[in-house]
């Protein structure tokens, strides 16, 4: 599943960059809510799926020191090429580079919605060990009643219910703070999760 997305996301990072690779393109409570999480954060940032880049990017606007991975050969070079002298680096989220506990903040937003359910706990336990204690981790997602898979634009990806997120969060090691769900006419419900390590 990971090639498959991996591929998918390649074949289809010029379109999908147009479309959501920039601020303009951010919903206002999306953004108040990253950047609430962000004035939280004491140390460095991994944007982890970052994309395009351009939360990265905003993060280090902010006056973070952040850096972007994510396993798409064409977005790190694209972001690369958007914000010199903004770090990003092609990687894997089950296996960051970082060193255990050396972490303020993981932003995960929307990267982990294509991944099987069965291996959430991957990505999660990850984000957890670079994490620092009491480090701050933020989760975007598409929200649902009840989890199930659904046609992505690009490939197959999953909505979760906030509480089955929660749980799985809380088995990795995290305390969860707040929970945030958004439903706008013409789009699918969104969530974001904020978490302590």
């Amino acid at each position: 599943m990971v090639h498959q997305v991996t591929t998918a996301y390649s074949q289809r990072s010029a379109e999908y960059t147009e479309l959501f690779g920039s601020m303009r393109h951010v919903h206002p409570s999306d953004l108040a809510l990253v950047t609430t999480w962000a004035a939280s954060i004491d140390g460095p940032v991994i944007d982890a799926g970052c994309g395009p880049g351009q939360w990265t990017a905003y993060l280090t606007e902010r006056g973070l020191s952040a850096r972007g991975v994510d396993r798409v050969p064409e977005f790190v070079a694209r972001a690369r090429r958007s914000y010199p002298g903004v770090p990003f680096a092609l990687g894997s989220l089950d296996a960051l580079d970082g060193a255990t506990g050396s972490i303020g903040g993981v932003l995960a937003w929307y990267s982990l919605i294509h991944r099987e359910p069965s291996t959430i706990q991957d990505a999660l336990r990850e984000f957890h060990r670079v994490l620092k204690p009491g480090g701050a981790l933020l989760i975007g997602f598409f929200e649902s009643a009840v989890l199930e898979p659904f046609d992505h634009a690009v490939v197959t990806a999953h909505r979760w219910p906030v509480d089955r997120l929660t749980a799985e969060l809380e088995l990795a090691g995290f305390a969860v703070r707040e929970t945030h769900v958004r439903v706008s006419a013409g789009e699918r419900p969104q969530a974001a999760i904020w978490a302590r390590a």
